[in-house]
Parts: C-alpha cells; structure tokens; sequence
C-alpha cells in the first residue's frame, strides 16, 4: 500500500513539473511574440507616416506649392494620392493617426499608440519636407 502511495506522489509532481516547464515556456513565447507585433506596428506607423508626407508633398508638387487643407483631398482626388484615408480609418494596425497642423504653407502628422507599452512603444510625428522624428511615448500611470 504504501509502495502505491509513492508512486502517486511521484506522479503528481512529475505532472506538476511538467505543467511548471509548459507554462514558463508559453510565458516565453508569448514575450517574444508581443515583441514582435509592437516592432510590427512601429514600423508599420513610421512607413504609414512617409507614405502620408510622399503624398502630401506630391499635392503639392502639383499644385503650385500648395498642401491640401482637408486630409480627404488626398484620397477623393483624381488620381489620388493615397488610397485611403488614415485619419477617419484610424486605429490602423495599434496607431492612432492625425494632421493637427493642415494648412496652405504646411502640415505636421502624428502616430501614436493606441495603447502605450502594448501597440507601440514609440510615437512619430513628420511635418513639412519629411523630416520624420521618434519619440518614446508616455505611459499614464
């Protein structure tokens, strides 16, 4: 009887062993997938951001010196220049995309995430002539 019992213990722990190494590898693999997506999205965001400065800067190009002020003006032109809109799309793939600054002499554009830590670590901003710039964004504590 008492042989039995040992087994069972036995059993128990090499059970118990197991389900600790599955779960410490499923934490691993969960962090490097988490890593993964949030390099997915930054760069994702900072390609977005170019292709919305190429656009614009093409508008203008076009017409006369001038940028668009309307965001939609890049995508209901003939032929547009975006194929479509990411400001009224956003959140597009964890970014939340803008255009506070859309004027005649200038634009200035931002990505940030959605969900600092968890979409994206770092926000970007492109304004006039394309210069793109990074910045770590600010988590609310």
């Amino acid at each position: 009887m008492n042989a039995k019992m040992n087994n069972k213990a036995k059993s128990f722990v090499t059970i118990m062993v197991v389900i600790a190494i599955s779960a410490l590898l499923l934490r691993i693999a969960i962090d490097r997938v988490m890593k993964l997506t949030l390099a997915q999205n930054e760069s994702n965001a900072a390609a977005t951001l170019k292709l919305i400065s190429t656009a614009l800067q093409n508008y203008a190009n076009d017409h006369d010196g001038f940028f668009p002020e309307r965001f939609a003006e890049l995508v209901q032109t003939a032929p547009a220049y975006l194929d479509k809109n990411y400001i009224t799309l956003s959140p597009v793939k964890g970014y939340h995309y803008i255009c506070p600054r859309l004027e005649n002499s200038g634009y200035t554009c931002r990505a940030a995430p959605v969900n600092c830590g968890l979409t994206g670590n770092m926000a970007y901003t492109v304004t006039t002539g394309g210069l793109l710039i990074s910045e770590e964004c600010k988590t609310k504590e």
